[in-house]
């Protein structure tokens, strides 16, 4: 079991599953048990869960970058079935991220419709300190979730990009290049000449590399929900926390001043445990 593994090896454990290596081949590499390893991910992701709800609490963003990354659940939405699961099929995480300090002060892992993004706003904007500019793609969802949680006190603009239609030749897996980018203020006055989501984009690509089982191609996806949510979560307080930013050369916490040190493995490890066992 996970709280009889010696510390040093819950380390090594979360050291690997938050540099992007599956629970199996964590498994091999460590010689701890499969389900050793997803125990303590499960435990240590719900503790950072809590840890992160704690944390970023009155926090000074003066603008956010929101967007949705994909993954599923046991089995791709084309092949489920009326006797699965509502929690089987698609996953959608919804990641907001501060342009300035790169902290992710809000992510929420629901269903691409209207109660996961008002859910996922409504934490959002339960965050912040002041008013904030909110710069997101062209997902309509976004304009009622944002107007009901922020009211008039938000600048939010949408960004929309078009690709370029390319022919796809044969074993190549790339996504299209950009052919133009059209920018709208939608509520308030946003300043459309910063309005970007390239850094929540960049945001998601560090998510496919971090967390094994959002990197596409491959038989690593989540077969629990629960799972799924953990890892997340293990990956969010790990960014935010302990991983220093190539950018601003210190951890997206300590950018943002919600602390002031670096954290170490071990100490997002205690933190997590104690608040799940309370």
């Amino acid at each position: 079991m996970a709280n009889v593994l010696p510390r040093q090896k819950q380390v090594a454990v979360l050291n690997a599953l938050v540099e992007g290596v599956s629970i199996r081949s964590t498994e091999r590499m460590l010689d701890v048990s499969r389900e050793t390893v997803l125990s303590l991910l499960v435990r240590v992701g719900e503790g950072c869960a809590e840890l992160h709800d704690k944390m970023m609490r009155d926090l000074p963003c003066e603008r956010i970058e929101c967007d949705e990354i994909w993954g599923y659940v046991a089995k791709k939405q084309r092949n489920v079935t009326v006797n699965d699961p509502d929690e089987v099929g698609d996953t959608w995480t919804f990641v907001g991220i501060d342009a300035s300090t790169k902290l992710i002060p809000s992510y929420v892992v629901g269903k691409r419709d209207a109660p996961t993004t008002h859910a996922f706003v409504d934490d959002l904007a339960s965050r912040m300190r002041n008013k904030i500019q909110i710069d997101t793609d062209g997902l309509a969802l976004y304009v009622d979730a944002i107007e009901s949680a922020f009211g008039v006190s938000v600048d939010y603009a949408r960004v929309v990009k078009s690709y370029e239609a390319e022919p796809t030749a044969p074993g190549r897996y790339s996504p299209a290049r950009v052919a133009k980018t059209e920018k709208a203020a939608m509520i308030g006055e946003p300043d459309l000449r910063v309005a970007s989501t390239s850094f929540v984009e960049r945001q998601n690509l560090t998510m496919r590399m971090g967390i094994r089982r959002m990197t596409r191609l491959t038989n690593a996806f989540s077969k629990k929900l629960r799972n799924h949510r953990a890892a997340t979560a293990l990956h969010f307080a790990h960014y935010n926390l302990v991983r220093r930013h190539q950018t601003t050369r210190v951890t997206p916490a300590m950018a943002c001043g919600v602390t002031d040190t670096m954290w170490s493995m071990e100490q997002l490890l205690d933190a997590a445990l104690a608040l799940e066992a309370a």
